[in-house]
């Protein structure tokens, strides 16, 4: 019965499962998950507590997490955006002080300790980060949104969180050159999957996190015989969104970047390797 359950989005193991799953899958003992927040500014999940195991996803700063165990160092969690099983350092979560009201809008920006961008910076943040602005500052024309805690921001790299891009193609082409990352979730570099995902975030849509999840989840089947802008081709393993009809914007291993290619020659050159497109979804916001 536990084996017909996805392990990246059922937290269950032999010796301990949340307690939502209990009569569902068999394990010695069920927990209630406790909330969390992530505070470093980007954190890798990953299948099992070892810096040495590959990276599943990543959560940004200011995602919220329901843990299971806390031990050795690391937390199993599971990610409320995405319902994403995994384990993450336990030194990259905590308490959450103060609910967030802004997201990060640009690709990247700068943390600073002061309101001044001459100043070194503490960390970078991604976009879809979630921040708790607490007030602003002005330096020499330059507005800063201060957080709770007392950072820094760049306020016109921030908005209200129910402020979103509807033009969520238009979002995943400010990635154009952005690094190939397996399991990237985040503005230092992005997967085929993650692209997706992270631009419909700023759209104000959760969707699945894997290419496989969202073949079968986001938006709805079409034929693909008349594709059309903001709509996602799916391969086996890949996923990318057609900018125009003749138009494929994807995170790639071909390139190791977010590129654009003709569409055409991109089904072509894919199928050569690992065949035709598997399927076609519009998403409707």
């Amino acid at each position: 019965m536990a084996e017909q359950l996805d392990r990246r989005l059922h937290a269950y193991r032999e010796d301990l499962a949340d307690i939502a799953l209990e009569g569902k899958v068999e394990a010695a003992e069920f927990v209630e998950g406790r909330p969390f927040v992530v505070r470093s500014p980007l954190v890798d999940l990953k299948p099992r507590p070892s810096r040495g195991a590959g990276t599943d996803t990543q959560l940004l700063m200011g995602d919220l997490a329901r843990v299971f165990e806390q031990r050795d160092g690391w937390a199993w969690l599971q990610a409320e955006r995405d319902g994403y099983v995994g384990y993450a350092p336990t030194s990259a979560i905590g308490f959450r002080a103060a609910a967030a009201t802004h997201h990060v809008t640009a690709q990247r920006t700068f943390l600073y300790r002061q309101a001044d961008l001459k100043t070194p910076p503490v960390a970078t943040i991604s976009m879809g980060a979630a921040l708790a602005v607490a007030g602003s500052r002005e330096t020499r024309n330059t507005l800063y949104a201060e957080l709770a805690g007392g950072r820094f921001v760049v306020a016109g790299h921030v908005a209200p969180l129910d402020q979103v891009e509807p033009d969520w193609v238009g979002t995943a082409a400010k990635f154009l050159n952005t690094p190939y990352l397996w399991g990237g979730m985040s503005g230092e570099g992005v997967d085929c999957s993650g692209l997706v995902a992270l631009a419909l975030r700023m759209a104000g849509k959760a969707v699945p996190r894997d290419s496989d999840m969202q073949a079968n989840r986001l938006g709805e089947p079409i034929d693909g015989s008349s594709l059309q802008r903001g709509d996602c081709v799916f391969w086996k393993g890949h996923v990318g969104i057609v900018e125009d009809a003749t138009t494929l914007l994807h995170a790639n291993g071909h390139t190791n970047l977010v590129s654009r290619e003709p569409l055409a020659d991109a089904v072509a050159r894919i199928a050569y390797l690992y065949g035709e497109p598997t399927g076609y979804r519009r998403v409707s916001l």
